[in-house]
């Protein structure tokens, strides 16, 4: 009965660290990420030349929200002239069109309630442009979402980085409503945390960033290619990226480039924007992942180990937490109903569960607190909010493993998220300095 027992725990305890093994060596070498940061002066680019651009923003009832986006664009440190503003108005009930046109943006009306996704109208949008707007030249679509604030250097700075030979490139994401509560408060800590720690570690190595919901560019090349916007999963963004890495096109970042995001403040809003997140990781997976598999062996040397990055990237690696909790739970009803010998792998069970749980806790506090301190001009809040967010940050962090382990059964669907925070250029004036100090 005692080896049985023994037998059994040795079982659990080997499954356990192969499990940790595995997560340590697939993402370990993040941790150098990290240090390449902290050790390594943020590169300075210039411009030769100003080129030409079309913004392209896809509005579904943004009427609260889209005017403050296209005032900032209009009032860029770029010459007026060379950006064009395109709004695509989505199955809109509202005035987002009028309001649109209004503060000077050409608008397209789309009304599709088969082909419902960001991806479709951007497809709708780019069409129309090349289809209408031809003749104009342009060199580059940027990306974003209605609800967007841009710092009035924003384009100045991408242009140095399409300018020096940028197929498509990111920039920095932060956060209109840091301070609204602690689920905005974690939206906008992860999305720094991207930024600086992920796009910026891999800038400084040459390697390819990933694109990121919004505030990025992509070369007229690639699209007139395709032949407008390809990309139709629920993450059209990540598919994209994974997309373009297999190409062998390297995805850049731009650091002093600042974009100011609204995120959600309700539980509801945000399991239903992150479910449909995780759905579309899972979705991306399920199709590239045999693509990034075959570059990492078969791609020229500087895009092997963006191919493996990104596999990362897309991995469902909050599955490993899942698998084993659910294991060490499957253990403990397993030895509560007899099945297994009860007293030791009860205990064993419970113990493996709290020490998953609490080693993903601590290590989403660090993480954190040190985004926070690193980047804490960066963040328009009060210092009471900082701190305490950073104690909530692991926790909005935790509540991914149920998203996780639900969107692997239930079926995602599209679902707007209603924005209500109008804050305009003027607002970030204190961050806009400082951005202006650093470039």
């Amino acid at each position: 009965m005692i080896d049985q027992c023994c037998s059994q725990k040795s079982f659990v305890d080997i499954f356990l660290f192969s499990v940790f093994l595995a997560f340590t060596i697939c993402y370990s070498y993040q941790l150098f990420y990290i240090f390449k940061v902290l050790t390594t002066k943020q590169p300075q680019l210039t411009a030769k030349k100003n080129h030409r651009y079309a913004a392209l923003i896809s509005a579904r009832n943004e009427e609260a929200v889209i005017g403050n986006l296209i005032h900032s664009i209009k009032v860029q440190n770029y010459p007026a002239e060379l950006i064009d503003i395109f709004v695509v108005a989505d199955n809109c009930t509202d005035r987002t069109a009028e309001i649109a046109e209004e503060a000077g943006a050409i608008v397209f009306r789309r009304f599709n309630d088969q082909l419902i996704g960001k991806g479709y109208a951007l497809d709708f949008c780019i069409k129309a442009i090349r289809a209408q707007y031809a003749d104009r030249g342009y060199e580059a679509y940027f990306v974003f979402d209605a609800d967007n604030v841009l710092d009035v250097n924003y384009f100045r700075e991408m242009n140095k980085t399409f300018d020096n030979g940028a197929l498509a490139s990111t920039s920095y994401r932060n956060s209109k409503n840091y301070g609204s509560n602690w689920i905005s408060a974690g939206y906008a800590t992860w999305f720094i945390r991207e930024a600086k720690f992920l796009s910026q570690a891999r800038l400084e190595l040459n390697t390819s960033c990933a694109i990121s919901g919004t505030g990025f560019f992509i070369s007229a090349k690639i699209i007139d290619e395709v032949g407008g916007w390809k990309w139709h999963l629920l993450t059209e963004d990540i598919e994209f990226s994974t997309s373009s890495i297999i190409d062998g096109v390297r995805i850049s970042y731009c650091p002093t480039a600042v974009l100011y995001d609204e995120q959600p403040i309700t539980f509801r809003d945000s399991w239903n924007q992150r479910f449909r997140w995780a759905k579309g990781f899972y979705q991306v997976f399920a199709k590239y992942a045999g693509g990034l598999v075959k570059g990492i062996f078969t791609q020229s040397k500087g895009h092997r180990f963006a191919c493996y990055d990104m596999l990362m990237t897309i991995s469902p690696a909050m599955l490993l937490t899942i698998i084993s909790v659910l294991f060490n739970g499957i253990i403990l009803v397993l030895g509560l109903t007899g099945a297994m010998s009860t007293g030791v792998m009860v205990a064993s069970s419970l113990s493996s569960i709290s020490f998953c749980l609490l080693s993903y806790v601590l290590f989403m506090f660090m993480l954190g607190v040190l985004t926070t301190f690193v980047e804490w001009d960066q963040i328009r809040s009060t210092t009471a909010k900082k701190i305490r967010y950073m104690f909530t940050f692991p926790f909005f962090m935790l509540t991914y493993i149920p998203i996780a382990l639900v969107a692997l059964v239930k079926k995602a669907e599209w679902k707007p998220i209603k924005h209500t925070i109008a804050m305009g250029v003027d607002d970030f004036e204190e961050v806009k300095q400082k951005g202006a100090e650093l470039s």
